[in-house]
């Protein structure tokens, strides 16, 4: 796709790939490293670098065999996203008190290309399989997250995503086939919310809702997810999901209000 895109700004995109690469392990690199990892030449990488470390998101380690790491500074390229739809402002009430009244971890998700990307979460110390942090994604499909997003989507288009292998790196439990993946989907849209037992992991167990925006679209979901062992399937469905509707209904319902503001109101002023 960038290839073939005219527009397209190959040295943004370059730039973003080495951001990607510092993130993708927890200690810093070399100029070698950062070249095999993005497929880039050396003084490509070096150029890159020397310019994100005079923007200040990068800086460096040694003078001989000089390491590279990102800075804190980082953080404002996703923070920018939540704080341009306020949305840690308008969940975080409902996501503290449902997780405060159920002692299990909850968190909002949207879908970014075949994955779920989570945006807001409370969560309570749980042993659990897999670490989820905001920004963490998993495979849509596999998820109660994601199969309540990917319910908004035609059947052919769900289909597509659920073939794409995305950029979590995690291979799911359930391997459906396609006829399998439209029947759990379409068992979603008509009762409007979705489980998952172990789908993506083991002892993963899990219920989400849809948010939707004024027109009816599913815009993000929010879910409670709890471990196998401690929370069995009935009071899943018969205790926490109704919770779960509630909250997904009540954060629709701010959602919508704030789309109705002025844009002077949803817009963070700058000083």
């Amino acid at each position: 796709m960038r290839d073939d895109n005219p527009d397209f700004i190959e040295a943004l995109g370059r730039g973003l790939d080495v951001i990607r690469s510092l993130g993708s392990v927890q200690r810093p690199l070399t100029l070698t490293e950062l070249s095999g990892m993005t497929g880039l030449a050396r003084p490509t990488v070096r150029r890159i670098l020397i310019t994100l470390e005079t923007l200040g998101y990068v800086r460096s380690f040694g003078d001989v065999s000089a390491q590279f790491g990102l800075t804190p500074r980082v953080l404002e390229l996703g923070t920018s996203y939540v704080q341009s739809h306020r949305l840690w402002e308008m969940v975080e009430p409902h996501l503290h008190s449902l997780v405060a009244d159920i002692n299990e971890s909850s968190s909002i998700a949207e879908l970014d290309g075949s994955d779920v990307v989570y945006v807001a979460r409370v969560a309570v110390p749980k042993l659990v399989t897999l670490s989820v942090n905001i920004g963490t994604r998993f495979p849509a499909y596999a998820t109660s997250l994601g199969k309540v997003l990917l319910s908004g989507l035609d059947d052919e288009a769900a289909l597509a995503i659920r073939h794409d292998p995305g950029r979590s790196g995690i291979i799911p439990i359930w391997q459906p086939t396609d006829d399998e993946f439209i029947a759990e989907l379409r068992q979603v849209r008509a009762r409007g919310w979705a489980m998952t037992d172990q789908q993506l992991a083991p002892a993963i167990r899990s219920v989400a809702a849809p948010v939707r925006n004024g027109a009816g679209q599913v815009v993000a979901a929010i879910n409670v997810n709890t471990h196998a062992v401690e929370t069995n399937e009935e009071r899943l469905l018969e205790e926490i999901l109704p919770k779960v509707l509630q909250v997904a209904s009540d954060i629709s319902a701010d959602f919508q209000a704030m789309e109705q503001l002025p844009l002077s109101y949803v817009t963070p002023s700058v000083e």
